[in-house]
């Protein structure tokens, strides 16, 4: 059986500096994932044209846009690239230009040109959930984090409050304390 061996990371977004290559509909898309998981992040797009809904974004959270094709320096200061263009030996330059930089890199719609997969996200106060179909089915991670959005109580936030203020007070070792939170949530998954 096949196997989805990516390694999941939470970023922290508003620490790297991000670019985002188009200004149509995939980079709209792209944007507004980003923004939706982050609204704190330090993107920057470069197009010849936006589309009026990006710049609604980027005016609403303060994203640098530039109306230019892309060129390798818009490459400079930056930690992640996303290609979201409509043009495949465009998003194919991009693609060689951030792997000599030995940056991280996704073009869009096209699996063997990513470092990374944008999969569905739920969130939930400080409850996050990726989920990743390997870049097979975004349709199934869509319909998994329509499931979890749905399931997940919108007060979930309360208990992991609550937890962190419990995690506080417990005394002893790590493995002590793992035992305390561990017997206290052993309910949270009874069958």
């Amino acid at each position: 059986m096949e196997r989805n061996n990516l390694y999941p990371i939470f970023l922290r977004m508003h620490k790297i500096q991000t670019l985002i290559v188009g200004g149509g509909n995939v980079g709209l898309e792209k944007l507004t994932f980003l923004l939706k998981s982050s609204p704190n992040a330090n993107v920057e797009m470069v197009a010849p044209f936006f589309r009026d809904e990006v710049k609604a974004l980027a005016e609403q959270f303060n994203i640098n846009l530039i109306y230019m094709a892309y060129d390798a320096a818009f490459l400079c200061d930056k930690d992640l690239v996303i290609a979201a263009t409509d043009n495949v030996e465009v998003n194919k330059k991009i693609y060689k230009d951030a792997k000599r930089r030995n940056l991280l890199v996704n073009v869009a719609d096209t699996p063997e040109f990513c470092d990374f997969y944008l999969g569905g996200i739920v969130t939930k106060g400080n409850v996050k959930i990726a989920i990743s179909t390997n870049g097979k089915s975004p349709t199934t991670a869509k319909r998994l984090r329509q499931f979890f959005e749905e399931v997940i109580p919108d007060d979930v936030n309360i208990l992991v409050e609550n937890l962190n203020q419990y995690r506080k007070t417990i005394k002893g070792n790590f493995e002590q304390k793992v035992n305390a939170l561990n017997k206290i949530t052993e309910t949270l998954i009874s069958k």
